[in-house]
């Protein structure tokens, strides 16, 4: 199992080992202290699963009042997964990163507090997992504008399917007071 560190600090890809043979294959999609050892030490309490179908953009979400991290992975399918730092004062505020996450792969993404997710399926549909490391807060939700100009994500689409809310979401610039601190998060 390789753990491979992205621009993002502490946004982490983790390369399992997958064990193929005639009858399938088998693969660890988590060990608590071989996870910890690669930089992922945080603690989860919930599992959320999705699926969607071609063309549909989830995100850009991330929790405020209970801050979560993430860690994610596609079932079936493949997706087009982004990341985007949203700590206020970071020296990588407002970058992004993506990765593919496919059944075939077998990738997953680490997603730190302080950091907003989304993905957009590539396949006739997907199916995503994620583990969270608190619990989902209906008040404290973020949401960015998936397409926001000032971040500049280069989607793999231009008119995905979107629910109400991610369409009608706000850019970052609607944020900025009520974002995370950088300094509070390093600590």
């Amino acid at each position: 199992m390789e753990f491979l560190p992205t621009e993002l600090p502490g946004v982490i890809v983790v390369e399992p080992d997958v064990h193929r043979d005639p009858r399938g294959f088998f693969v660890e999609t988590y060990h608590a202290p071989r996870y910890a050892a690669g930089g992922i030490s945080a603690t989860f309490v919930q599992d959320n699963h999705s699926r969607s179908v071609r063309g549909t953009v989830r995100g850009l979400h991330a929790q405020l009042r209970k801050p979560q991290a993430k860690l994610v992975r596609a079932l079936s399918g493949e997706i087009f997964d982004v990341v985007v730092d949203i700590r206020r004062g970071s020296p990588t505020f407002g970058r992004w990163v993506s990765v593919l996450l496919s059944s075939e792969n077998f990738r997953q993404i680490f997603v730190p507090e302080g950091f907003a997710h989304g993905f957009c399926v590539l396949s006739e549909w997907a199916e995503i997992e994620y583990k969270c490391s608190d619990l989902y807060d209906a008040g404290g939700e973020l949401r960015l504008l998936w397409n926001d100009p000032a971040i500049g994500i280069e989607w793999p689409i231009d008119a995905p399917i979107l629910s109400d809310k991610d369409r009608d979401a706000p850019p970052l610039s609607a944020w900025l007071d009520r974002l995370p601190s950088y300094e509070d998060r390093a600590r």
